[in-house]
């Protein structure tokens, strides 16, 4: 048995390993780039030269924690370091012996583990250990023979050792073994046992080298099968040219070729590739593989529409017809097409733009983007990006590989038939990145006009003039986006529609096409404004219109359904029968209450289905001057609260509140709707109004709402979402909004009706919000 006794612990770096596992008495060389990792063994060297070597267990953990790394290692000596240009250290290691970690000492520059070794754990063998280590050696001599890469003074240096266990672990070093394998042989401190779980692992891999063999051999039976049938059939090929019977139909699609590269204009290194390719194809077998492969690069080659353009409608005033017609609203995109084709008239050589538009779902950025290509007359493709994470899928496979194909800009070029297509480039935002490369990455030289005139696709090897092209991207966010890819792009952010807006897209648009889709007619079927209003307000809640859409369709059927099986000859939707067609209400806003309350203050909320209203209630009682803050409040919202708090505290005696109060008085701030998670600076000002309120014991006026982030000197500042704040407020029945003076430019954009419906106030302070709402000013 061995001796498990020499037991003892030290504290060393660490240095987490990726796909390797170093046994005691291997010595490998490894290079390291992490960080962490370079600063460990720079630690180890300045020391004993000695580090701990622990395996990860998911080698595509770029920032392992503890939790990610396997606790059996081992300790092992540096023998030599070489520094490789960048940041990359080469490093050659030698295993001492295996121990395991006890524990964490830090993570942080580096990882510093509290280790327990084992010392030298082999013995001499005992008749039972001689029997395993002769099995293993005479398996480990079998597996060398198969596998060819190990060399034999290697395998003699492993076959000669009487040690058990350090044979075990020789061995298990210069297998190929899966990560598990390995960590359970390296884990296992009794040398036999060691031994008996490595030899089903050297004969399983036996198995699989002799059975990759066998299909190597037949592989290479079938290859030499493939020469001897294409030199007998150039033989044959020879025979009929003599007797004149030659079957020309490879010949004939290679005139073909030929025919086309002279009928078209190509650029010149495309054409010369082109020429050189056709040369190689010519003599080559025509059934074998590799000229299949030939062929298909050259018809891609050929068939792109190097020399077609579609020539661009510029007429402003016929594009902004065609605007208007497919879409209410968006006016922020319309002018700026519009503008792009009076500059493109004036100037022909005036690059095209490349707008990326920003909003939330069902707002209508992906179906204007086909309206637009209609309006300046280019072939539209649209390429959805949602999910894209190898790089290949944006510049293409190089032709090494089995199944290369190019890339979805080429792709997308020849569906277009087109050199100035329109191509939108859907959810930019949902790109994501893995081990295969960074699709963004890509898209930073096909969206820069000063680099994409020359855009290399991986497949066809020659550039691709992306200068024509017209790029439209959308996305729900930006923040996604990474900024050097962001930064290429002209952002035009788009708000989610009014309740206004939205009753016109279903009047002028949505309806009709419902109805149109179910072959009613106006006679047939109605839907009042009113009643069309409450579908709006209690039956959908989103910033666009792709809900209400479904809804008004469901509406339809009911009423096919009605008239097919004769109930009815018209049906007419109204306030009275709504819920016969769509049921209880599923959506209720919040109104203003029917008094001044204390402590309560109405804030103004932005979410992605639109804006919202937040009553703010705040209860104080005696105690020792704890804040208290509920109602799933993110992190900002509760520095907010802070922020307020530190506020009032401050000012005390101009606000008439005991000075002492923060040590008598506990607050306690709470936000309804305690299930839905809330954050944002916005409701600063609003849980001011209501902390003061509530100790001051002057009521808040339920007339008033508000939105503003707060400072410690009381000021108020600017805020996001405003449209659709104003519209929440317009919509509960408030008859003042106070907003950030910063704010005040964008009441521009605000609609006419929210507008007239609300008393806007834009103020600077937290004085003035307090004499709105509550001193009645």
């Amino acid at each position: 048995m061995d001796d498990n006794e020499n037991k003892n612990t030290q504290i060393i770096p660490m240095i987490p390993l990726r796909g390797i596992t170093v046994f005691p008495h291997m010595t490998i060389h490894f290079d390291v780039g992490r960080e962490k990792s370079v600063a460990a063994l720079e630690i180890a060297m300045e020391g004993n030269q000695k580090i701990f070597l622990a395996t990860q267990k998911d080698a595509t953990v770029e920032n392992p924690d503890s939790n990610d790394i396997f606790e059996t290692g081992t300790l092992s000596k540096v023998k030599q370091l070489l520094r490789l240009p960048g940041k990359t250290v080469r490093v050659l290691v030698e295993g001492i012996e295996r121990g395991d970690v006890k524990s964490y000492v830090s993570s942080d520059p580096y990882f510093e583990v509290d280790i327990e070794t084992f010392g030298k754990t082999y013995g001499m063998p005992s008749e039972r250990g001689e029997a395993l280590r002769r099995s293993a050696v005479e398996a480990f001599e079998a597996y060398a023979a198969l596998a060819g890469r190990i060399s034999p003074d290697t395998v003699f240096s492993i076959i000669t050792t009487e040690d058990t266990g350090k044979l075990s672990d020789l061995i298990a070093g210069s297998m190929t073994l899966k990560i598990e394998q390995r960590q359970d042989l390296l884990k296992e401190k009794d040398s036999l046992k060691r031994l008996s779980k490595l030899l089903p692992a050297i004969h399983s891999e036996i198995q699989i080298l002799e059975l990759e063999k066998d299909i190597s051999s037949k592989v290479k039976g079938q290859i030499d099968e493939m020469q001897k049938q294409y030199y007998l059939k150039e033989q044959l090929k020879v025979i009929r040219e003599e007797l004149g019977e030659s079957d020309g139909q490879a010949d004939d699609e290679i005139m073909e070729y030929y025919d086309q590269l002279k009928k078209r204009k190509y650029p010149t290194e495309v054409e010369e590739k082109i020429q050189k390719e056709l040369k190689r194809l010519v003599r080559m077998n025509p059934i074998s593989a590799e000229a299949s492969v030939l062929r298909t690069y050259v018809e891609w080659l050929i068939n792109l529409p190097w020399d077609i353009t579609t020539e661009e409608k510029l007429i402003p005033g016929d594009a902004r017809k065609i605007l208007e017609r497919d879409h209410y609203g968006l006016e922020k995109v319309k002018e700026r097409i519009v503008e792009y084709i009076a500059s493109r008239k004036m100037a022909k050589d005036f690059n095209s733009p490349i707008l990326c538009l920003v909003g939330p779902p069902g707002v209508g950025k992906t179906s204007i983007v086909k309206s637009i290509a209609e309006a300046v007359n280019r072939k539209y493709v649209r390429m959805s990006l949602g999910g894209v994470r190898d790089e290949a899928e944006i510049r293409g496979h190089r032709r090494t590989y089995v199944g290369s194909m190019p890339g979805r800009i080429t792709k997308a070029i020849s569906q277009a038939g087109s050199m100035n297509p329109l191509i939108l480039f859907d959810e930019i935002d949902k790109m994501s990145r893995d081990f295969r490369g960074d699709p963004a990455s890509a898209m930073l030289e096909v969206l820069d006009s000063e680099q994409n005139f020359s855009f290399r696709d991986h497949y066809l090897e020659v550039p691709l003039d992306l200068r024509q092209v017209m790029f439209i991207t959308t996305a729900n966010t930006t923040d996604p986006i990474p900024r050097p890819l962001l930064d290429r792009m002209e952002v035009i952010y788009i708000s989610g529609y009014t309740g206004e807006e939205k009753q016109n897209i279903a009047i002028k648009f949505l309806l009709p096409k419902q109805m149109k889709k179910h072959g009613l007619t106006k006679k047939q079927f109605k839907v009042t404004d009113s009643a069309l209003k409450g579908i709006i307000n209690h039956y959908t809640r989103e910033s666009g219109v792709r809900t209400l859409e479904r809804v008004l369709a469901s509406a339809c059927r009911k009423a096919v359904t009605k008239l097919v099986e004769g109930e009815t000859a018209a049906v007419k939707i109204t306030n009275r029968n709504i819920e016969e067609f769509y049921g209880p209400k599923k959506y209720e806003y919040e109104k203003a209450l029917d008094k001044d309350e204390i402590g309560i203050a109405r804030g103004l909320a932005w979410t992605p289905v639109g804006g919202d209203t937040l009553s703010i209630e705040v209860n104080t009682m005696p105690g020792s001057g704890k804040l208290e803050l509920t109602g799933r409040l993110g992190d900002v919202m509760k520095e907010s609260a802070k922020a307020a708090y530190g506020y009032i505290r401050s000012r005390t005696r101009k606000l008439g509140i005991d000075e002492e109060f923060y040590k008598s008085t506990d607050i306690h701030v709470h936000v309804p709707e305690g299930a839905v998670p809330k954050d944002g600076p916005s409701a600063g000002i609003t849980m001011a109004t209501a902390i003061i309120s509530a100790l001051t014991k002057i009521p808040v006026s339920k007339e008033v709402a508000m939105t503003g982030e707060i400072t410690l000197r009381g000021r108020v500042l600017p805020i996001g979402g405003l449209k659709e704040k104003l519209t929440a407020a317009r919509r509960a029945g408030m008859k003042k909004v106070i907003i950030p003076y910063s704010n005040k430019s964008e009441l521009a954009d605000i609609h006419d009706k929210v507008k007239e419906a609300l008393e806007i106030i834009p103020v600077k302070s937290m004085d003035e919000v307090l004499d709105i709402a509550m001193n009645g000013k």
